[in-house]
């Protein structure tokens, strides 16, 4: 194929040095010349020159004729001598060249022939138009030349081929042309051609040794390529259509053996795993070689984003990985995403810690905290203290005592949460600020291992027991800001906020994080599993797909929270259907006696359900169950209210006075030595409520309890104790008093589980809205219980609870807030 150019300035008056990559047009700008002596005459010299002697004849004759010398770096040193004597005794002569000058005496050539020295420059798009418009015979549109100057790095000879080519498939043109340089050159630069045709940004040691190329060749080698008009000048890129033509010739293996090349050389030179990777996908290098560097890369992400960790797990498996070495990698992503996975088997020794680990984290998402704390006390490395959280949850508190950790290898962080668990299973309150501690600490540890449960999951259950609100709120709050152990602990903890405001009245902000227990997460690169194994596959898209963790992983811990949330809010909004509809989603779970001391909140709310839906058979499973951990426990006097107290409300909800009686009996023998607010008021209220179910009501004393339990976060109790005293009682005007206590403790607005947004007031009802407006009006309780139909004393406990929410402690504080929040909501 020839060489072209478009028209180029005057021919020079005298000798001159023509240098152009290959396809610039040197040949075409020496035909240029050779027209213009054509008076004088011209002798053309085209290397490489096999008759030495008709050079010399040639050179010898010359007289006044112009010899034109193309190719000029392919002469022979001999050769150039000649031609150098011949310059030197007054010989006219132009010579056309590579940027590269070969040898000393091809230098000395340049210097003997002299005159001025002309550099062909790439064309623009004025010139690549010019081309095209020649070679297709009409115009071009702006577009077209666009895209051929881009693609032909604007060379001349490339955009004559691209004018020509096919509308599919390889340029017949440019494929030859490649094939005539690459048989030029040795081999390792003939394999750095082909390396640089797949684009990727790779360091130069990378390049090198997958060409096996010595680092000093390396520089060398891209001249010569460069020469050749293959790579773009200066840019170490090679040019678009070069590339793409050199690729589509490429057989399938030689392709592959290309992309093992790469993978071998950035395994060998120890490149960072995430950009080696990240490299090889988009080569969609999915060979054998590349499986190591997308596992290492899944490796060094698994912990800090999951779910693209999933991701190179896939495309290692694509790449050949053998499954059984990746097995427990995928299985402890698999657990931060909250997907369903298996205990995995660890495929050497070094894996048999993780594969231990995250086989005891499976089983404690199951709920199974016996089987969790075997596996974990089989697991070695941290998984003996991760095991005590487990053991005390069933209430195998001798075993959990009894755990050796003094030489176990882990963070300290660790050490604090096994702390707290021991702590936990005597002294529920004292517990409390440990997990506070060993959640800060284990923020402040870089996660090196799945857990079976959160230190702030877990601390939050014990405040939530204790009735210490404002340390569940705090430690969930900032486990959820901070993303902290993944996408599935992040749905769990927003879950467990749910609870905790449920629990304390708060509806409406309850369903907001009902509503909000799934997460989104970023769906994994697909590889060639899901397209071609020919193609090398696909690159991971940018996309998310929606989770559900409530039930990734089947009958979880997590299916139970999220059922006795929606039972908890149907039973206090007095939807039975929407009662009925979570007892179903949660009895298969509760069939399997997933019950531990650690869950007993939610449950005590599924057998309330239960109980109501005249489900005793599974109400007993389940305080069978709970029974049992309490006397493993040694029945400390705090966990024996917590149990007595569900006793007490499954009797309640079956109006089984003799059952009340009961429990209230054992409740007290407790109550001695209860050490928690809550606990006290529970033992205050059992009494209390087994006496009212007897037909014993006392107005006041049931008023009493009822605020004691509201301010230990159990306002719905309250409501309900003084509930039942006003129908029981035969005074009318108690009965109304009680009747009015139980509207205010149960003020909070209810609404069925439709995934209602939040209030746009901050998280007040409607009814605190309205009497909020009239504070800011400067109305007393008095009048704004008269223009709501409400007494004074229901409008002070309406204004007590904004005032909690809005989280004032002055009168100044207090109305400046509600202005605040009144005029954002307005202004929205």
């Amino acid at each position: 194929m020839p060489d072209v150019s478009a028209p180029s300035p005057d021919v020079p008056a005298g000798p001159a040095v023509i240098v152009g990559v290959d396809g610039s047009g040197r040949t075409h700008r020496l035909g240029q010349i050779a027209a213009a002596a054509a008076a004088r005459g011209v002798i053309r010299v085209n290397p490489p020159i096999g008759d030495t002697a008709q050079l010399d004849a040639d050179l010898a004759a010359v007289g006044e004729r112009l010899v034109l010398v193309d190719d000029a770096h392919r002469l022979t040193e001999d050769q150039a001598a000649r031609l150098v004597a011949a310059a030197r005794r007054g010989v006219a002569m132009v010579i056309a060249r590579r940027p590269t000058i070969p040898t000393p005496a091809h230098a000395e050539l340049d210097e003997a022939v002299g005159g001025p020295v002309e550099q062909l420059r790439p064309l623009d798009e004025t010139g690549v138009a010019r081309i095209l418009s020649a070679r297709t015979g009409h115009a071009v549109s702006p577009e077209q030349v666009a895209d051929v100057w881009a693609r032909s790095g604007g060379l001349p000879a490339i955009v004559a081929a691209l004018a020509e080519a096919p509308a599919d498939g390889p340029n017949p043109s440019l494929v030859a042309r490649i094939h005539r340089r690459l048989t030029m050159v040795p081999p390792p630069v003939a394999a750095l051609a082909k390396l640089l045709a797949l684009r990727l940004d790779l360091p130069d040691t990378v390049l090198a040794a997958a060409a096996r190329l010595d680092p000093a060749e390396l520089g060398p080698a891209i001249r010569e390529l460069t020469d050749q008009g293959m790579v773009l000048a200066g840019a170490e890129t090679m040019i678009p259509a070069v590339a793409d033509a050199l690729l589509a010739d490429l057989p399938a293996a030689e392709r592959r053996r290309v992309h093992e090349s790469v993978a071998s050389a950035l395994i060998a030179v120890g490149a960072d795993p995430l950009t080696a990777a990240t490299q090889l996908r988009a080569a969609r290098a999915y060979v054998p070689a590349s499986a190591a560097v997308f596992a290492a890369a899944a490796e060094r992400l698994r912990f800090d984003d999951p779910a693209a960790a999933l991701g190179w797990y896939d495309d290692a498996t694509t790449a050949g990985a053998d499954p059984a070495s990746i097995a427990v990698g995928r299985a402890e992503v698999a657990v931060l995403l909250g997907l369903s996975t298996d205990a995995p088997t660890a495929a050497g020794p070094d894996q048999a810690t993780r594969a231990g680990t995250v086989a005891g984290a499976i089983e404690a998402h199951h709920g199974r905290c016996d089987r969790a704390a075997e596996a974990l006390l089989a697991a070695g490395g941290p998984g003996p203290l991760l095991a005590i959280p487990s053991l005390v949850a069933v209430g195998d508190l001798a075993r959990a005592r009894s755990v050796d950790v003094s030489g176990v290898d882990a963070p300290v962080a660790l050490r604090r949460l096994a702390e707290a668990a021991l702590t936990a299973a005597t002294r529920p309150a004292a517990a409390v600020p440990l997990f506070i501690e060993a959640a800060e600490a284990l923020e402040r540890t870089p996660p090196t291992t799945v857990l079976p449960d959160t230190a702030h999951a877990l601390g939050a259950v014990l405040s939530s027991i204790v009735g210490d609100v404002a340390s569940a709120e705090h430690l969930l709050e900032r486990a959820i800001a901070l993303g902290y152990g993944g996408p599935a602990f992040v749905a769990r903890h927003r879950l467990l906020l749910a609870w905790v405001r449920m629990r304390g009245g708060r509806y409406d902000t309850a369903l907001l994080e009902l509503g909000q227990g799934s997460t989104r997460l970023p769906e994994p690169g697909q590889g060639p599993a899901s397209g071609s194994a020919a193609t090398g596959g696909t690159t991971t898209r940018a996309g998310v797909a929606t989770v559900s963790l409530a039930g990734a992983f089947g009958p979880t811990r997590e299916v139970v929270l999220r059922a006795a949330l929606r039972a908890g809010i149907a039973r206090r909004s007095g939807d039975i259907a929407a009662l009925r509809d979570a007892w179903t989603a949660v009895e298969p779970a509760l069939a399997r006696r997933t019950v531990d001391i650690f869950s007993v909140e939610p449950l005590e709310e599924l057998v309330v359900a239960a109980a109501r839906l005249r489900q005793p058979g599974r109400v007993a499973l389940v305080m069978e169950a709970l029974d049992a951990i309490l006397h493993r426990l040694g029945s400390p006097p705090d966990w024996a209210v917590v149990v007595g107290w569900i006793h007490l409300q499954v009797a309640i909800a079956a109006e089984d006075a003799d059952a009340a009686a009961r429990a209230a009996e054992r409740i007290a023998d407790a109550c001695r030595h209860a050490g928690s607010p809550r606990q006290k008021a529970q033992c205050a209220a059992a009494e209390l409520w087994a006496r009212i179910l007897a037909g014993d009501v006392d107005p006041d004393a049931a008023t009493i309890v009822a605020g004691e339990l509201a301010a230990v976060g159990l306002p719905w109790e309250g409501s309900r104790l003084v509930g039942q005293a006003a129908i029981r009682t035969t005074d009318a005007s108690a009965a109304r008093r009680l009747l009015e206590r139980a509207r205010e403790l149960s003020s909070a607005e209810v609404v069925p589980d439709r995934g209602r947004a939040e209030s746009a007031h901050g998280g007040l009802s409607e009814r605190e809205v309205e009497v909020a407006r009239m504070v800011l009006a400067g109305d007393t309780y008095r009048e704004i219980g008269a223009k709501l139909f409400i007494s004074p004393k229901t409008v002070e406990h309406h204004v007590a609870r904004i005032r909690a929410k809005v989280g004032a402690t002055t009168r100044a504080e207090f109305v400046a807030a509600l202005r605040s929040l009144l005029e954002n909501a307005s202004a929205n």
